[in-house]
């Protein structure tokens, strides 16, 4: 049980002392902020609701008011995140019953998404534009990401010997602290440590670009980075060549979908892009693969109406 805490304690407290308790230091600090925004939304929307009131009705109009500021899907992190908490609480006897059981998960409708991805003729035009000379500079880096599907951070990271230029791969295995300072941290997960192909022209012009830099320091860290700075780079290159905007991000979603278009496996997919399962893949590229499944009906159609 949390320490001096009974069911009649304010919930909230009970579930800053949780978070402190069984979140603090065992998850990375992006997700911990998650959880403390949840915090502060329990603090706005059920400030004198109590540990022992919890019920199926007080959940779901909390769950039902949180909804009308967030879409679906936030609203559905948003439960996630209460229920262990609860669950937990219900396990040491300061709620009766479990309150999240049947829960319904409303939100408000989805503004229409941004273009997240290039095609490759778009991806193609982009490329061809970049000022790629002699020096290092953030051109290098948005094909670097662009033929890797690298995030942001693990592309920030790369050092000159994380390139097998003789086996044509790369190893990532870290990523770079960008947000708080920069120095090094270790990879979003366990399946982010990997090697990846890349292809020999990439190998030819990193060979070159990078011979005379230090073995283990960042290719293209000098001083304060911004997500921004980067992103704003390629905006300008995007109107340039009249394709939609994309962020640094959306290089990584490019790349995914032009593999999967080309026939690569979800399964291969995932790996090279670190992902923890094929799951959260097919998750990320639910329209790409629906549209694949679209061309293959029509395949398996035309391959059946051929026989006699």
């Amino acid at each position: 049980m949390l320490n001096n805490i009974d069911n009649t304690d304010l919930f909230y407290n009970y579930y800053a002392q949780w978070i402190e308790i069984y979140k603090e230091g065992a998850i990375r600090k992006v997700t911990m902020d998650k959880y403390r925004l949840t915090l502060a939304w329990i603090q706005k929307l059920a400030p004198d609701l109590k540990v022992g009131d919890m019920t199926r009705i007080t959940y779901q109009k909390l769950l039902n008011d949180y909804a009308e500021f967030h879409e679906r899907q936030t609203t559905m992190d948003f439960h996630h995140q209460l229920k262990g908490a609860i669950l937990d609480a219900v396990d040491e006897g300061l709620i009766e019953r479990d309150p999240t059981r049947k829960a319904i998960i409303k939100g408000k409708n989805p503004k229409k998404k941004k273009i997240k991805y290039l095609n490759q003729f778009e991806l193609h035009k982009l490329l061809s534009n970049l000022n790629l000379g002699q020096e290092v500079n953030w051109d290098w880096f948005i094909l670097l990401v662009a033929k890797t599907g690298m995030r942001f951070s693990e592309a920030l990271a790369i050092t000159p010997r994380d390139f097998d230029f003789t086996k044509q791969s790369l190893s990532i295995n870290k990523t770079w602290d960008y947000k708080n300072g920069g120095g090094y941290m270790p990879t979003k997960n366990q399946s982010s440590v990997r090697k990846i192909q890349i292809d020999w022209q990439l190998i030819i012009q990193f060979s070159t670009l990078v011979k005379d830099l230090p073995e283990d320091e960042p290719i293209f860290i000098s001083g304060k980075v911004y997500n921004s700075t980067i992103n704003n780079i390629l905006a300008r290159y995007c109107k340039k060549v009249d394709v939609p905007i994309i962020s640094i991000h959306g290089l990584r979603h490019t790349h995914a979908s032009l593999l999967l278009f080309a026939g690569v496996s979800i399964a291969s997919v995932a790996q090279r892009l670190g992902h923890s399962s094929m799951t959260t893949t097919q998750k990320t590229y639910l329209h790409v693969i629906q549209e694949l499944e679209s061309k293959d009906v029509d395949l398996v159609m035309r391959s059946l109406s051929s026989l006699n």
